[in-house]
């Protein structure tokens, strides 16, 4: 069921369009699942989970990261691609070059999940580890990619990135028609822009979720640029250094709303979504449905995006041990 256009001031000219996102859901179809939505009884009428923890290497990222590997020049594929990640996105670029028989190289961090590193490798890609941290990482990212040549995939702040990623937000609208608000967790602001830039055109509300220790994308739209955060959370997804600047724009002009979450609040929200839902979730993807959990969003059909699944076995079990 196609929704009028019903945003209720002029259109931005902004990096992404519903069009971008459109061709985006052209490109990649082929290759990533179509993942279901439905409803929670026990999150209460009019609330429904986006299961995107059963898409292709367990999260989202897989979309983005198709669609920039699919776009790339002659040239740009001999070369070889290069990112920098937390996991989830390392994961995707890994099973999306492979998919499209490119090399891929992944800087992450010491500390990062090894759950993430082992899956990032079983997909064939390269993994440097000598940074500390995530701050640290986009500086070694910068020394190999003047070291290699490689062709660098950003994982949240590049325009093709962010169309493949709000593809998610193209099958909320199909499956929940009446959908007024669909609520994203954010890290570095690649999903909630991307949803945003499809979404919001459509007459629906988008509210990015972020750790209160892990704010970037909060900070980011208050100063109206990027602002350095280190991050001090259990949502390992959403540890991202900063917010780009693409997300704070789109975010910005489309009037996306931001709400917080605490740490126990992620936690409550983890364990429901693996006790009631039967959804075996990795925090970073409980914080949307903390922010519905708690009441701090609101609205008569709201959509929470399960963003991942990829969590390790002692992670899950210490939270759902906890009392």
């Amino acid at each position: 069921m196609a929704r009028s256009f019903d945003y209720d001031r002029a259109m931005p000219d902004l990096s992404v369009t519903p069009d971008d996102v459109r061709a985006a859901a052209s490109v990649i179809r082929d290759a990533v699942h179509r993942t279901p939505t439905f409803t929670s009884r026990s999150l209460g009428p009019g609330r429904y989970l986006k299961a995107e923890l059963f898409q292709r290497t367990g999260s989202f990222k897989a979309r983005g990261a198709l669609n920039r590997v699919r776009a790339l020049s002659p040239a740009d594929r001999e070369a070889g691609v290069i990112s920098v990640s937390a996991g989830n996105h390392a994961q995707a670029l890994a099973w999306a070059a492979a998919t499209e028989n490119l090399d891929a190289l992944l800087v992450m961090w010491e500390g990062a999940s090894e759950a993430k590193i082992a899956a990032t490798r079983g997909y064939g890609a390269m993994v440097d580890l000598k940074a500390p941290g995530p701050g640290a990482a986009f500086q070694r990212l910068e020394e190999l990619r003047e070291e290699t040549g490689r062709t660098f995939i950003h994982p949240f702040d590049d325009p093709v990135v962010i169309a493949g990623a709000g593809t998610v937000g193209l099958e909320i609208m199909e499956d929940v028609p009446s959908v007024d608000a669909i609520v994203v967790s954010c890290g570095g602001g690649g999903l909630v822009s991307g949803i945003a830039a499809a979404c919001v055109p459509a007459g629906v509300r988008v509210v990015a979720v972020e750790p209160e220790h892990s704010n970037a994308l909060a900070l980011g739209l208050a100063a109206g640029e990027p602002v350095p955060v280190t991050p001090e959370t259990i949502a390992d997804a959403l540890t991202a250094p900063f917010t780009g600047r693409r997300p704070i724009e789109i975010c910005g002009a489309l009037g996306v709303e931001i709400v917080l979450v605490s740490e126990e609040e992620i936690r409550e929200a983890f364990r429901f979504l693996y006790t009631r839902a039967k959804l075996a979730v990795e925090p970073g993807a409980a914080v949307a449905t903390a922010a519905v959990l708690t009441g701090k969003v609101e609205g008569a059909a709201l959509v929470s995006v399960v963003s991942g699944g990829n969590v390790s076995t002692d992670i899950a079990s210490a939270i759902l041990a906890a009392p």
